[in-house]
C-alpha cells in the first residue's frame, strides 16, 4: 500500500476545520473521514498481483549499441488497472525509460518497450518488476514487486569491423594476382604460363618447356585452409587500463579482427583465452557463425588477477593442430611476465610455427615522455622513456627467439595485426 500526494493535500486541508472548530471531536472526526475515504480507495483498487508478465526473448547486442526490449502485462483483475510500471534493469544497462504509465482494461494486455544502451560487455539483467495500481480518486493504491527475470548478452563492440572490407579486398588481390611466387612448401600450384623477364628461374617447368617452343613457368597462389591460432592473454597484466578500457578489451578487438580476416581468407581459426589455464576455446570448425560464437564467448571473460601460465600453451597448440600454423599471442610487453613465462616456451612454438606477438601500447606514455615543462613532469618523462626503452629491449628479445612483434595503439592494433597477416600470406610463410 502507498499514499499519493493527493491524500497528503487532503490531510493538509483537514487542518482548516481543526483551526476553526478546535477540539478532540473535530480532530478524530476528520481523521476518521480521511481513513474511511482511504479505505474505500484501497478497496476499489485492483490488485497488482493479478497480472501475468511476458518478456522479450534474450537477445544479443554489441556494447554501446541500442536495443529495444519489452515486457507485456496482462490484467486478470475485475477492474481497469491504472498506475505505473517500473522495470529493474541494472544501471550499466542504461535504461532510457525505466518507468511507464499503465492503463489496462479488464482482460487486456499492454506492452511497455524501452531502449537499453549497455556500455559494458557481459550480461545485463533485471530480476524485479514493480507494479503500482491507483484507486478511482488516485489518493493511494497498492504496490507489488514481481520476480521477473530478463537478461541481455552484451558482446564486444568490434569497432574495427569497418576496416574489415578493405583488408578482405587486399586478401582477394593477393589470392588473385598473377605474379610469380617463390616455390617451396606452403604454396599451392595455380597454373602454367610463358616465361617473362623478371620471373624467378627456379619456377621454370623444364618438362613443360621441352614440349613447347617457349620457356614455361609455374605460378603459385597463397595457400588456403591454413591454421591460425589466436591466443588472448586474460591474466592480471591485461587488466591494466589504457584510455577508457583495459588492455584485454583492446586485445579483444585485435582478436576479433584477426579471426574474421583469417576466416575470410579460407583459413581455419582457433581462439583461446589463457591465464593460469585455458578458459575458452572457439574454432571455425564448429557449427555456427564464427564471429557470433567468438563474441559470445569473449563477452563472459574478464581479466583475473593471476599470473599467466604459458606452459599450458604448447600442449594445447599440439591438440589444436599438428601442421604449421600462425600463432598470434595478444599479450602486453610486461618484461617480468614475458621473461619468466613466455620466453621459456617460445622456442618450442617457433620451431614449428610462425609466432606473432601483438601488444597494446599505452597512448599516455608518449604524452608523458614529451611533457617536460616542470621538474615533476621531467621525472615523469624520464620514467616514461625508461618504460619505452624496456619495451624496445623486450621486442628485441622476442625477435631473437624467432617471434615477430607488433606494438600499436589500441585503435590501431587490429589493423596492424591484419596487415601483418596479409604480408605473411603474400610471402607464403604460413
Amino acid at each position: 500500500m502507498f499514499i499519493s500526494f493527493r491524500f497528503v493535500l487532503l490531510a493538509i486541508l483537514g487542518f482548516i476545520p481543526m483551526v476553526v472548530w478546535p477540539g478532540y471531536l473535530t480532530v478524530f472526526g476528520i481523521l476518521g473521514v480521511q481513513l474511511v475515504v482511504l479505505g474505500f480507495e484501497l478497496l476499489l483498487t485492483p490488485s497488482p498481483r493479478m497480472v501475468t508478465l511476458q518478456r522479450s526473448e534474450n537477445k544479443q547486442v554489441r556494447s554501446g549499441e541500442p536495443l529495444e526490449v519489452w515486457v507485456e502485462v496482462t490484467n486478470h483483475s475485475q477492474r481497469r488497472m491504472l498506475g505505473q510500471v517500473r522495470d529493474g534493469w541494472q544501471p550499466s544497462a542504461h535504461d532510457s525509460q525505466p518507468e511507464h504509465r499503465m492503463d489496462i482494461p479488464v482482460g487486456a494486455s499492454q506492452r511497455f518497450a524501452t531502449m537499453l544502451t549497455p556500455a559494458r560487455r557481459g550480461t545485463v539483467r533485471t530480476r524485479k518488476l514493480t507494479i503500482r495500481t491507483y484507486g478511482p480518486l488516485r489518493l493511494g493504491g497498492r504496490q507489488h514487486t514481481h520476480t521477473s527475470t530478463g537478461d541481455v548478452t552484451v558482446v564486444p563492440p568490434f569497432r574495427s569491423r569497418r576496416h574489415l572490407p578493405s583488408r578482405i579486398n587486399q586478401l582477394r588481390e593477393i589470392e588473385g594476382r598473377s605474379a610469380v611466387y617463390a616455390p617451396g612448401a606452403g604454396h599451392e600450384f595455380d597454373s602454367l604460363r610463358e616465361y617473362v623477364r623478371g620471373d624467378d628461374v627456379r619456377t621454370i617447368d623444364w618438362r613443360a618447356s621441352a614440349r613447347s617452343d617457349e620457356l614455361i613457368v609455374r605460378t603459385y597462389r597463397p595457400e588456403r585452409d591454413r591454421r591460425v591460432v589466436v591466443v588472448l592473454d586474460s591474466s592480471r597484466a591485461s587488466a591494466v587500463r589504457v584510455g577508457d578500457e583495459t588492455r584485454f578489451d583492446a586485445g579483444i578487438e585485435a582478436a576479433l579482427f584477426m579471426s574474421a580476416l583469417a576466416n575470410a581468407g579460407g583459413d581455419r581459426v582457433d581462439l583461446l583465452t589463457l591465464d593460469q589455464s585455458i578458459r575458452t576455446r572457439s574454432s571455425s570448425e564448429e557449427k555456427g557463425h564464427l564471429l557470433h560464437r567468438v563474441s559470445r564467448a569473449l563477452s563472459q571473460v574478464f581479466p583475473r588477477l593471476l599470473a599467466a601460465d604459458w606452459s599450458v600453451l604448447p600442449p594445447e597448440i599440439s591438440n589444436v593442430t599438428r601442421q604449421r600454423a600462425l600463432i598470434v599471442l595478444v599479450t602486453p610487453l610486461d618484461s617480468a611476465a614475458i621473461e619468466e613465462g613466455l620466453i621459456p616456451i617460445l622456442p618450442v612454438l617457433t620451431k614449428r610455427h610462425v609466432v606473432l606477438v601483438a601488444a597494446v601500447a599505452d597512448p599516455e606514455l608518449d604524452d608523458m615522455a614529451e611533457d617536460r615543462e616542470s621538474s615533476d613532469a621531467a621525472f615523469i618523462a624520464a620514467s616514461a622513456e625508461a618504460q619505452k626503452l624496456r619495451n624496445r629491449k623486450m621486442v628485441q628479445l622476442l625477435n631473437r627467439y624467432g617471434a615477430d612483434v607488433i606494438e600499436a595503439q589500441p585503435d590501431d592494433l587490429p589493423m596492424a595485426v591484419g596487415d601483418m597477416y596479409l604480408r605473411l600470406k603474400a610471402a607464403g610463410r604460413l
